[in-house]
């Protein structure tokens, strides 16, 4: 009897079941939406991560920031007698100098087992960051006098500190990564190789290079060739891409560690450690565990490196956090008001209604839960409808699949200064290097979102059916009783 009453009220109603179960779908359907929406963007910031840092890497070690003017600049040194002079008295210079970050302090190598040792480390590797900076310039024959000095105000080539004298410079740079030989964990774990080979362990000690695809196609490189690295040409062994995106990978070239500390003269040291840690809730013990055993180092997880991340991704981000999130709940709770103001009002207009079940025998809990039930009908009906719409929506937004730029910044060297500080070289502070890719931005679904959905409707129909009851309840048999007359 219960559902069949139920059946004909609801029939009886269409417009106000309509009506309310409309408002809920909407609401519902950007619940979903934003859920997913909000996956998604998570899931393209560690895409975004991973093909800079690598898969599976949790957690990173820096040394700790110089201070400025620690270390002094980086200068191109150039002799009296360097270059060469064509017929016409033209000197063409060129230099290589391969350089750490000015600002960034080193780890010592030894840094890498003792991290790998710590409980709850699964893995750990170290690499060095580096930046080769080639200078190539050509000085015109000098004026001199007739005692044969050089004129005034031309003075010697870049090193002398004095000026070029009309003469043309370049500064070309590009990124450089010395690697260990495991790959497990860090940059390297975040591409696949396109041609050739990876790094080995026997490479250790020789001058082979790997090269990121987008770096060897702008450079017409292949394996094969060579490529000028710090002053020594590296034989070129294998071309890697990325293999979360189409990005590019986190450097340019990929050298054995020991040969970057050579030809940088930095030592036996290393300026990032990468560690995986064996477990997801073993990542805040083994931070903690770093930061204790180096205090002067910077340890970042990959919730710390999330914030690094600009581009359109970090403006999705932004917009659905807020305004997708709010405009969500807004939405929800003016469904359910509407639910309950629907309900109400259809109670005030049922009291002959209910005043002549009262007097035929039935009880204010039974009639409360007839309401009650509608209303949680009325919920589950704008529920379903909202999973139905919100389903659709995502369906089309993973078969339209927006691409969305990302890029994550990366102190470098001075390879990213635009000119020589002075004639002695590149100087100034370094800047930061912008590692960008593209991801593409799709909004996963899970039975989860489904379920969650699912339930705030049944929670919507229950807040309407409990303020509709509580005004059937309050019917008094007086009232009842004029409601029959």
């Amino acid at each position: 009897m219960y559902a069949t009453y139920l059946r004909r009220e609801l029939s009886g109603r269409k417009k106000q079941t309509i009506i309310v179960a409309a408002g809920l779908a909407i609401a519902i359907a950007l619940v979903i939406v934003v859920t997913a929406l909000s996956s998604g963007v998570r899931d393209a910031q560690t895409r975004a991560l991973e093909s800079v840092y690598g898969i599976g890497t949790d957690l990173t070690v820096a040394g700790a920031e110089t201070e400025p003017g620690e270390g002094g600049r980086p200068r191109f040194e150039f002799g009296q007698d360097a270059g060469s002079t064509d017929d016409d008295g033209t000197t063409s210079l060129s230099q290589s100098r391969l350089m750490t970050d000015l600002m960034r302090g080193t780890l010592a190598a030894s840094t890498v087992d003792t991290i790998a040792n710590l409980e709850n480390v699964s893995a750990a590797s170290g690499a060095l960051a580096l930046t080769n900076s080639t200078f190539t310039g050509e000085l015109p024959e000098r004026p001199t006098t007739d005692d044969g000095t050089a004129a005034e105000g031309q003075t010697g080539p870049p090193g002398g500190g004095g000026g070029f004298g009309g003469g043309s410079f370049d500064l070309d740079s590009f990124s450089v990564l010395g690697v260990g030989a495991d790959a497990s964990v860090g940059p390297l774990s975040a591409v696949t190789l396109s041609e050739g080979r990876m790094l080995e362990g026997a490479d250790a000690g020789q001058d082979v290079a790997v090269l990121d695809a987008t770096y060897a196609a702008s450079k017409s490189l292949a394996v094969g060739g060579a490529i000028d690295v710090g002053g020594t040409s590296m034989q070129i062994v294998g071309i890697v891409a990325s293999a979360t995106n189409d990005a590019d990978t986190a450097a340019n070239v990929y050298i054995p560690l020991d040969v970057a500390q050579t030809l940088a003269g930095v030592g036996d040291v290393v300026s990032t450690v990468y560690v995986q840690a064996s477990s997801a809730d073993a990542i805040g013990s083994v931070q903690t565990a770093i930061s204790d055993a180096f205090p002067d180092a910077t340890v970042s997880s990959q919730s710390d490196l999330a914030s690094t991340v600009s581009g359109s991704l970090a403006s999705a981000a932004a917009l659905i956090t807020s305004l997708g999130t709010w405009l969500s709940v807004l939405l929800l709770v003016v469904a359910v008001a509407l639910a309950v103001l629907f309900t109400i009002s259809g109670v005030s207009r049922r009291t002959r209604e209910f005043g002549t079940l009262k007097a035929i025998g039935w009880s204010n809990r039974r009639v409360v839960g007839q309401v009650a039930g509608e209303s949680v009908v009325q919920g589950l009906i704008g529920g379903v409808a909202g999973v139905v719409l919100g389903l659709g929506a995502i369906g089309v937004i993973n078969l339209i699949s927006p691409t969305i730029s990302a890029t994550t910044e990366q102190a470098t060297g001075p390879g990213g200064m635009t000119g020589p500080g002075g004639m002695g070289g590149p100087g100034g502070a370094p800047q930061l290097a912008a590692a960008a890719s593209d991801v593409v931005l799709n909004a996963p679904v899970s039975i989860g979102i489904v379920l969650m959905a699912v339930a705030l409707s049944i929670a919507a129909g229950l807040v309407a059916g409990a303020f509709g009851g509580w005004r059937a309840a309050r019917l008094s048999p007086a009232e009842a009783l004029r409601a029959v007359a």
